[in-house]
């Protein structure tokens, strides 16, 4: 914050996943990342409502009823704020919105108070103008408007977005991890058992991700498919790491059923310790990133010192560098994921250099502190801005 704005109060709010979610996920971790900047750039947060806005089937009477209540809780939160029940936040922060999650709340919040409306992570489809989302695509285009500043994880969101926004209120904000959660251990997950050697002649290849229907069952099987289009002289030159775990456990084992039983290791859904540690073994993280926002998972295999190779979806470049940090590929292409991955296999000495060129840029670009100054440096002069108006007013 800048000097002489002090215990300034921010409502969070992240209407797709709370953050005390019992799924983990990737927008739960990242929900959980945005509140640790905004308090590390000298915030105070407040978590303003855990409704899920979410409506994956395009039921209108649910939508409705979703807006309504969100209403409600808006109302309810402003006489909280006038009265003193609560204590009255200077701006209000949203996280993830498209068209199947919109804000009920915050933009109602925001207009009342007289405060400023952030977002971060929004997506604007003008096919669902018209449909069974129509009402809340039309609530996102409604905040979307409203925002203040709009930060972006994913650069392909922005040229969506620019129509709508304000003129120089959406920014690219790179995705980002606290980097030093992922340097690799001295030990294992007991942290007593020392890590085991990792043969010269094998490559240790790991994914990290959850066993959902969908784009990643869909990224699985690319993936499987690609390791079995590998050389037969390839077949004995890779062991692979599935961490995670979730309702298609065993689709995702019977895809793998083909190769031998000491070449795949289900690690199951594994804690940041337990994660870590096999992130250390590996040589090479491999995710076919199938309609991928931007993948927590691929930045914190870089910030471990493990290179990727990835299907170049929606915002991963942002993440991946291109022939220094790891490879990319067409999204679902099976024969171009698999030749990439064999002339990694034949060539591991290159997997070294571009892990070691990971872990310095996400040292560099993606840390959590990064991430603050550069909240801080957009929000800042906005909420100072408003709090000195409000004060002029008063006086």
């Amino acid at each position: 914050m800048q000097a002489g704005v002090s215990a300034v109060r921010i409502a969070f709010y992240a209407p797709l996943k709370p953050l005390d979610h019992p799924v983990p996920s990737g927008d739960r971790l990242m929900a959980r990342l945005l509140v640790i900047a905004l308090e590390r750039a000298g915030y105070e947060v407040d978590v303003a409502s855990k409704l899920r806005s979410r409506v994956g089937d395009g039921n209108a009477l649910r939508q409705a009823r979703l807006a309504e209540l969100g209403g409600k809780l808006a109302r309810r939160l402003i006489r909280r704020y006038e009265n003193g029940f609560l204590p009255r936040p200077d701006a209000w922060f949203t996280y993830h919105l498209y068209y199947k999650s919109p804000d009920w709340i915050g933009p109602l919040v925001a207009a009342e108070l007289g405060i400023p409306y952030f977002i971060c992570e929004a997506s604007h489809a003008p096919k669902r103008a018209h449909g069974p989302w129509a009402a809340s695509h039309h609530a996102i285009e409604r905040a979307v408007k409203q925002a203040d500043a709009i930060f972006c994880p994913n650069r392909a969101d922005m040229a969506c977005l620019a129509p709508l926004a304000r003129a120089g209120t959406v920014h690219f904000l790179p995705p980002f991890a606290d980097i030093a959660t992922w340097v690799p251990p001295l030990n294992g997950p007991d942290e007593t058992a020392p890590l085991a050697p990792s043969k010269t002649d094998i490559v240790h290849l790991i994914a990290v991700a959850m066993m959902r229907p969908g784009d990643k069952w869909k990224s699985f099987a690319v993936l499987a498919a690609a390791l079995a289009a590998l050389p037969s002289s390839l077949q004995g030159r890779w062991r692979l790491t599935l961490v995670g775990d979730g309702p298609v456990r065993g689709d995702v084992v019977a895809l793998f059923a083909r190769f031998a039983p000491d070449q795949i290791c289900f690690a199951g859904q594994c804690d940041v310790s337990a994660t870590r540690y096999y992130l250390a073994q590996a040589d090479l993280c491999v995710w076919p990133a199938i309609s991928e926002a931007y993948g927590m998972a691929l930045l914190e295999a870089q910030a471990a010192g493990v290179a990727v190779l990835a299907g170049d979806s929606g915002g991963v470049s942002g993440i991946v560098r291109h022939g220094t940090t790891g490879w990319l590929v067409p999204e679902g292409d099976v024969a171009a994921f698999s030749k990439a991955l064999a002339l990694h296999l034949q060539n591991p000495a290159s997997l070294k250099n571009a892990g070691k060129a990971a872990a310095q840029n996400a040292r560099e670009h993606h840390d959590i502190s990064s991430a603050a100054r550069m909240l801080d440096y957009v929000m800042s002069p906005i909420i100072t801005g408003r709090i000195s108006a409000r004060d002029a007013e008063d006086a």
